[in-house]
């Protein structure tokens, strides 16, 4: 018997089977806008809104366009399907990057977590709770690093995997000279300027940290 609970914008669904959820994946496809996340037999799919769409997007330009000021390699992969059946553990972040690790995925389109690094940066915006602990799942992964924007107290925290734990961390290891916590205060002094504007001043806020 499927047990399933559901939320506004989320199902979960217990006993699921790692062949459930690849068939689940393959039936929804590469188009599906839902996000996923499965630990060891409960998967939870989520629809984003469009006020948590917005700090996801905005929090990536932020990273895309520090990255292009000082001149650092970087890849994005969006909300791509990571899973690792050995660990029983798969999720599609909000975004990811790999800054670290991008000379050892250059120019790849096809990942197997059995020999290519995790991203090196994940990205998870909380406008709602989530029903599964996806710390759980971003440790079996290896995922290094995961930025944590609450849209509701507008904060950002960094946690970094050590051993079997995410510790929170004052600095980046993907930028350490930037105060990482004071985005979402430029988030917020910019959203009613325009995306060009904000973009502007994040370019100008890094060239002074750097």
């Amino acid at each position: 018997m499927l047990l399933t609970k559901t939320f506004s914008n989320r199902v979960v669904l217990y006993q699921i089977s790692w062949q459930q959820f690849e068939n689940l994946l393959q039936d929804l496809g590469e188009n599906c806008s839902a996000r996923i996340a499965y630990d060891d037999g409960n998967l939870e799919i989520m629809t984003p809104l469009p006020e948590h769409e917005y700090f996801k997007q905005t929090l990536s330009i932020f990273v895309e366009d520090a990255a292009e000021v000082l001149e650092l390699d970087y890849e994005c992969f969006g909300s791509t399907t990571w899973k690792w059946e050995i660990k029983k553990a798969g999720i599609e972040p909000d975004n990811c990057f790999y800054f670290q690790n991008e000379a050892l995925i250059r120019g790849k389109l096809k990942f197997d977590l059995d020999y290519d690094p995790p991203p090196d940066l994940a990205l998870e915006i909380d406008l709602t709770n989530k029903s599964l602990d996806r710390f759980s799942i971003y440790i079996r992964l290896g995922v290094p690093e995961i930025w944590c924007y609450d849209c509701n107290d507008k904060n950002l925290k960094i946690y970094q995997l050590e051993g079997d734990k995410y510790r929170e961390k004052e600095q980046s290891l993907v930028f350490p000279n930037l105060k990482i916590q004071e985005i979402p205060g430029l988030i917020e002094k910019y959203r009613m300027a325009g995306r060009r504007n904000f973009r502007k001043a994040v370019r100008e806020w890094v060239k002074l940290q750097a």
